[in-house]
């Protein structure tokens, strides 16, 4: 019978012993969101961010700047928060307004408070296997797999979509963990053939519902990394994730549900990247 990982479960456990750990420094991990605009989806996970920063005990520095901000005046609120050192992470919420250069922003933040791990420093960590940062959504793809699975060596891991974001790091992850990896993308051939030979299949492609069924290897564990909102009854709408659930679900051994799968994990990694990064910096001061 197909096991359902449930990430919102293991999230709330991962926040508690992150909790824990707070409680007995001597100081407090800060957290600082900035937000430009007024994305409604933005608000709302910034909002989230921040209640969930301040339920662990860390410090929540929330900045709202107004859409017609300029890089000028981001790319000096970054630099400050670099400096202060009661802020340990850096986030900036994206997407940005179309009139601001996202990769400017980024490589602005320090890569020792950047807890999204986007920085092309944070990155050339993770691929050369060194201590860095990793992007928060990949860490959780990472832990629910070393929960389910005792020992990843040698499985064939099958990774749709090869973005910065997710794709890339989700396969250094797995390389990490002595996986065989394929990247696969939109001009993969065979593409479902190919996932048929996955022991572990990731889904990080953006489009609804694109892994069928079929694609899946019997017995194989599934991460959708998808999260899409799609039309339902009546005018509504429904969340849904890259892969077809009720198809893939009675094929697969272990697989994640959308939502209350990996979606959870994204802002409790954020909060695990913040401590980690506070322990770095308060030890090298």
């Amino acid at each position: 019978m197909t096991q359902i990982i449930d990430g919102k479960a293991f999230a709330t456990k991962l926040r508690a012993e992150i909790a824990a750990e707070v409680a007995t420094l001597s100081y407090k991990p800060g957290l600082a969101v900035v937000l430009v605009g007024e994305d409604p989806a933005s608000k709302v996970y910034v909002a989230n961010k921040a209640k969930q920063t301040v339920e662990v005990g860390m410090n929540s520095f929330e900045h709202r700047l107004p859409a017609d901000t300029t890089q000028e005046q981001l790319l000096a609120l970054v630099s400050q928060l670099n400096a202060d050192p009661a802020v340990h992470g850096i986030l900036v919420q994206l997407p940005l307004p179309k009139h601001l250069d996202t990769e400017s922003v980024i490589a602005t933040i320090s890569p020792e408070k950047d807890v999204d791990g986007l920085t092309v420093v944070n990155a050339g960590r993770l691929a050369s296997g060194a201590e860095g940062l990793i992007p928060c959504t990949p860490l959780g793809c990472l832990l629910l797999l070393q929960d389910n699975i005792s020992d990843m060596t040698g499985l064939h891991a099958v990774v749709i979509g090869r973005s910065n974001l997710v794709g890339k790091p989700v396969a250094q992850l797995l390389l990490q963990q002595n996986c065989t990896v394929t990247m696969a993308h939109s001009k993969t051939r065979d593409l479902p053939g190919l996932c048929r030979t996955a022991d572990i299949l990731v889904a990080a492609v953006g489009r609804p519902e694109m892994v069928k069924g079929d694609w899946v290897k019997p017995g194989a564990v599934v991460i959708d990394v998808g999260i899409n909102r799609v039309p339902a009854s009546e005018g509504k709408t429904k969340l849904v994730g890259d892969v077809a659930y009720a198809e893939a679900a009675p094929i697969a051994g272990k697989i994640t549900p959308v939502p209350g799968g990996v979606g959870p994990m994204t802002i409790a990694c954020l909060l695990r990247n913040t401590l980690t990064a506070a322990k770095r910096l308060e030890a090298a001061r």
